[in-house]
């Protein structure tokens, strides 16, 4: 489902400043595949899952969805193969706008746009079950403009809405970094069950070793712009945070200093 082959991605060449953020990163995520990403500030997670998504373009390499050779395309359209949920619960909905008509506009994603703006009574219909879904009372309050929500309810619609058409790869980028402990645990979950569910494929960054750990059914631990590690299968069950701290310090002969990474 997603294919990166050689992917470089340097930030100001040339300069004092230069930053290698990709060092030919080798990547192939299977149908269904949910693999967490983890490492240090620094260490390319976030270059990664923007190089995918198109939101920088990457200097060498090429990547692939699906079958499909996006390496040159731009963000916008990569659409219709993506769902992405950001660090900010603000970023991935619009606040002005109600709830129902956030979630028309994700089910209108990757089709042509018409001058019709009226929500279906099958749509509306279809939004009630799956704001229901997710247990927060939402599917009551879909006139409510989206602004008026918290940041845990908002990220969840913001999930919901990433994979309402199925994405082809779904980008989770610390989705729940900005939430509180309980907040972030009760989106977490949801997630896990929306991909179960739906059987997507998805790319997760964290930096939380416990979350990378628990959830889904790889980890890639990346450092100075590459993978330096990737578990699976029972090697991945079985994993504690110490080993991943020993098998860090084994492959890339340093020791992890990140506070939040430490102490998650």
């Amino acid at each position: 489902m997603l294919d990166l082959t050689n992917v470089c991605k340097t930030f100001n060449a040339g300069t004092v400043n230069e930053k290698h953020a990709l060092n030919n990163v080798q990547l192939h995520l299977e149908d269904g595949d949910f693999v967490t990403v983890i490492g240090s500030n620094g260490a390319g997670k976030s270059t990664l899952l923007n190089a995918v998504a198109g939101t920088w373009p990457v200097d060498s390499g090429s990547i692939q969805i699906d079958g499909q050779n996006v390496t040159g395309l731009p963000d916008y359209q990569r659409a219709s193969l993506l769902g992405r949920v950001f660090q900010d619960p603000m970023i991935g909905t619009a606040s002005n706008m109600m709830i129902e008509e956030n979630l028309a506009l994700a089910a209108r994603r990757g089709k042509r746009r018409g001058l019709r703006w009226q929500i279906a009574p099958d749509e509306r219909e279809q939004f009630h079950a799956r704001l229901t879904e997710l247990g927060l009372g939402l599917e009551d309050r879909m006139s409510v403009k989206v602004g008026l929500l918290s940041g845990g309810q908002r990220q969840a619609l913001t999930l919901l809405m990433a994979t309402l058409r199925r994405p082809k790869l779904l980008l989770l980028d610390e989705h729940t970094a900005a939430l509180d402990p309980t907040t972030a645990a009760k989106v977490l979950e949801l997630s896990d069950r929306i991909i179960a569910e739906n059987r997507l494929t998805a790319l997760m960054v964290t930096h939380n070793m416990k979350d990378a750990i628990k959830h889904g059914n790889r980890l890639i631990m990346m450092n100075d712009g590459k993978i330096i590690l990737d578990i699976s299968g029972e090697e991945k069950k079985q994993l504690t945070k110490a080993d991943l701290l020993q098998k860090f310090a084994e492959v890339s002969g340093n020791t992890l200093e990140n506070d939040r990474v430490l102490l998650s």
